[in-house]
C-alpha cells in the first residue's frame, strides 16, 4: 500500500509538486488517493494525506464500514494530518520516510485515548516501508526543483541517514 502512495507521489512530482502521495484503503480497496498540491493550488492546507482523506470522507460519509480504514503515505503525516486521520477513524497509518521537523508519529506514540471519545483514537503507526525509495524521490526532486523553501525542506528529507 505504501508502494501505491509512492506511485501517486511520482505523479505529483511530474506535475511540479513535492513528491508526497497518499492513498486511503478500506480493506484491499483504494477508496481515495492524492498527491500534495501546494504549488499548483498556491495554498498551504493541501497536503496529500489530507486531500486523500477528504476524498475518502466525501465518498464514504457516515456509512458503516465493513473494515477499518488505513492510510498509506510516502512521508510521515504531519500533526494536522494525524488529527484528520483520527477524526476520519483511520485505524492504521503506514509510511515510508520520517519527517523529523513536523511528523506526527511522536505525538501518536504518546497519545492517551480517552474513554469519553471512543470515536477519536490514535491510529497504529508503522514506519519505514519503502523508506529508501521515498528518500530517493526527494533526492530526485531536489536535483531538478528551483530553489525555494520547499526545496530546502525536501533536501533535509533527502539527506536523512540510512537506518
Amino acid at each position: 500500500m505504501v508502494a501505491a502512495a509512492i506511485e501517486v507521489a511520482e505523479a505529483g512530482m511530474a506535475a511540479g509538486e513535492l513528491p508526497i502521495g497518499a492513498v486511503v484503503l478500506m480493506g484491499d480497496e483504494v477508496v481515495a488517493r492524492s498527491h500534495t498540491r501546494d504549488r499548483g493550488a498556491g495554498r498551504r492546507l493541501v497536503h496529500a494525506d489530507l486531500l486523500a482523506m477528504i476524498a475518502a470522507d466525501e465518498r464514504l460519509g457516515y456509512a458503516a464500514r465493513p473494515v477499518p480504514l488505513a492510510l498509506a503515505v510516502n512521508l510521515e503525516p504531519c500533526v494536522m494530518c494525524l488529527g484528520a486521520a483520527m477524526t476520519l477513524g483511520v485505524a492504521d497509518v503506514f509510511y515510508a520516510l520520517e519527517s523529523p521537523g513536523d511528523g506526527g508519529a511522536g505525538i501518536a506514540a504518546n497519545w492517551r485515548n480517552s474513554p469519553d471519545t471512543p470515536f477519536f483514537r490514535v491510529p497504529t503507526m508503522t514506519a519505514g516501508i519503502h523508506r529508501a525509495q521515498a528518500r530517493d524521490q526527494f533526492r530526485r526532486y531536489c536535483a531538478t526543483a528551483p530553489e525555494s523553501g520547499f526545496k530546502a525542506w525536501a533536501r533535509t528529507l533527502a539527506d536523512l541517514p540510512d537506518r
